[in-house]
């Protein structure tokens, strides 16, 4: 019995390295492309409008092809189908660098396939091979995500400049992390070789019927708008608040650094309770007060706004990715994790455009308070819908 029982450990022990190395893989590929386009477009001749798509373009594949990976789990199996979405990552990787722009934009939609494969189908595994640790994993996984992605961005530019790799060697670099991810997740290929009930992969409701589908849906989408959005735009907003672009960037950074330890804080807390209402309603509440301190012109002020506010971005992606592990069971798990996340990156993306557009017409950054604001109140009203123990 003890025997068996170290073997399971064992083997818990190595999936629970390849999900953490998984999450490693899903950002830096993506996130080490900004502060690179300067030195792209001046090597490749884009124009600003295509290098702009650059950075588009992976949002716009997420919220694509969202809406078929649950299906691609369904027919390979949410290990294979994994194995195959970091093999596509490291395809995209390798392919992006290695001529013009044709194989650019063609490596990273290949890398927006990968990533949201694996996305998609990392919490469904998680409820089916660890249903015990769905709040710790859940954590460890959104943490993994959002620290690789403020050190993609961190060390793109030192590596092409300092250590003279180039835009193409400091995107390759990211190949050796994908590779050591994929010979660890093998052997979980290896266990499965028959595709099996743990896995999933039969039954399961039709989510699109769902009214709290879509309720998870559209707070996955609210969360999604106001993170990309801020990164989009407040910077602007904060120059002319009176800070410097340098002083703009750091709290940005802050916002990220701040955002991990509520990714990892919340999940633990949402399992916690039978109910995620007053969790769901509290962070909402706490967006809020965050974006009010924005109107101030207060720098003290508007840096604690910005540090609760960075805590939120953090805390609700992994509230949104725990929730439909507790609101599905089975083969819903994955439907509802591809149609939220299929509907978080098209409102993403929206976000962008829209403040963008009014703030032609207005000529007034408030216009971005104001949206943050509503986003703010749509969340915390939403909570109270998806936060009750019910099922989809």
């Amino acid at each position: 019995m003890d025997g068996l029982q170290q073997k399971k450990g064992g083997a818990n022990g190595l999936l629970i390295l390849g999900i953490i190395l998984v999450s490693f893989c899903l950002r830096p590929s993506i996130t080490s492309v900004g502060p690179l386009i300067p030195m792209i477009r001046e090597d490749l001749d884009l124009s600003n409008a295509w290098a702009g798509f650059l950075t588009t373009l992976p949002l716009l594949t997420f919220a694509t092809f969202s809406l078929f990976s649950s299906a691609i789990g369904a027919r390979l199996g949410n290990v294979r189908a994994i194995l195959l979405g970091l093999v596509l990552i490291g395809i995209g990787v390798f392919v992006r660098v290695q001529a013009g722009s044709v194989l650019l934009f063609l490596g990273t939609g290949l890398t927006g396939v990968g990533i949201v494969i694996c996305n998609v189908l990392l919490i469904p595994l998680i409820k089916v091979k660890l249903p015990h640790k769905i709040g710790i994993m859940t954590s460890i996984y959104t943490t993994g995500m959002s620290l690789f992605a403020a050190v993609g961005t961190g060390v793109s530019v030192p590596l092409a400049v300092d250590y003279n790799l180039g835009w193409r060697g400091s995107l390759l670099f990211w190949v050796g992390l994908i590779v050591f991810a994929i010979v660890v997740w093998i052997p979980q290929v290896r266990k499965n070789k028959v595709k099996g009930p743990d896995e999933g992969l039969t039954g399961g409701k039709n989510v699109w019927k769902s009214k709290l589908a879509w309720q998870v849906s559209i707070f996955m989408g609210i969360q999604s708008m106001m993170f990309f959005t801020l990164i989009a735009w407040l910077p602007d907003l904060l120059i002319t608040k009176g800070f410097s672009a340098g002083q703009a960037g750091l709290l940005m950074s802050l916002m990220q650094i701040v955002g991990l330890i509520g990714s990892f804080i919340a999940p633990l807390v949402a399992v916690k309770f039978d109910e995620q209402v007053r969790t769901s309603f509290g962070i909402g509440t706490v967006y809020f007060l965050g974006f009010l301190t924005l109107f101030s012109q207060s720098e003290w002020l508007i840096f604690i706004g910005l540090t609760l506010v960075g805590f939120c971005l953090g805390a609700s992606i992994s509230l949104v990715y725990t929730l439909i592990g507790l609101r599905t069971e089975g083969a819903t798990t994955a439907r509802l994790s591809g149609m939220a996340q299929s509907a978080g990156y098209y409102l993403a993306a929206l976000g962008p455009l829209i403040v963008g557009a009014l703030f032609d017409i207005f000529q007034n950054w408030n216009i971005l308070i104001l949206l943050m604001l509503l986003c703010a109140v749509v969340f915390g009203l939403l909570g109270t819908k998806v936060g009750k123990n019910v099922k989809v």
